[in-house]
């Protein structure tokens, strides 16, 4: 079951709407949907959110340590509340995929992402990611400026349509169904 869902994204209103925050976007969206807040927390280095699915604890994450050290925010709240790898969800924009696309894996490689790194190195790698399809600019240079700007409005349409979708299949994701949440998103 997973008992935290962790948006990646960067803060400050210059990157509220660039393609880097689309963890950020899903996480706010699913906060919503559970009837949830989130507040500054300090001593966990970002907006945190409490909700309940089935009688259990859900915990909500936005980092604001920067994506180059969203692992400190992540290792502080699942360190308090003694939440394993495998009870993790981390959401965060995925180069490799274009808008439109959403996976959903566990472990794996982070794909050169820095966010993923950081998280990695405190935590290991056995933790769930959806990974948001935001599209590459087809060349290597030109990556960090691509995923520090805005979408396209028919990309963010498209980015959108594919946080919905993932929406649709939380309760399978939170209660640990997770072969039928990645057949349901990997399918068209």
């Amino acid at each position: 079951m997973i008992k935290l869902i962790v948006g990646l994204g960067n803060p400050g209103r210059e990157y509220e709407d660039t393609r880097h925050n689309a963890g950020f976007w899903f996480v706010e969206e699913f906060t919503r949907k559970l009837g949830a807040n989130f507040s500054l927390e300090s001593k966990y280095f970002g907006y945190v959110a409490k909700a309940k699915f089935a009688g259990s604890d859900i915990w909500l994450l936005k980092p604001q340590t920067y994506m180059n050290l969203s692992g400190k925010s992540v290792q502080s709240l699942a360190s308090f509340y003694k939440i394993t790898p495998e009870e993790i969800l981390v959401v965060h924009d995925e180069l490799d995929f274009k808008p439109g696309t959403t996976k959903m894996k566990q472990g794996g490689g982070n794909g050169g992402h820095n966010g993923l790194k950081d998280i990695d190195r405190v935590i290991g790698k056995n933790y769930w990611r959806l990974r948001i399809g935001i599209g590459h600019p087809g060349d290597a240079a030109k990556v960090a400026g691509f995923v520090l700007n805005r979408p396209t409005i028919d990309e963010r349409v498209e980015i959108d349509r594919n946080i919905d979708k993932a929406l649709s299949v939380s309760d399978m994701l939170l209660s640990g169904d997770f072969a039928n949440a990645q057949k349901s998103l990997h399918t068209k």
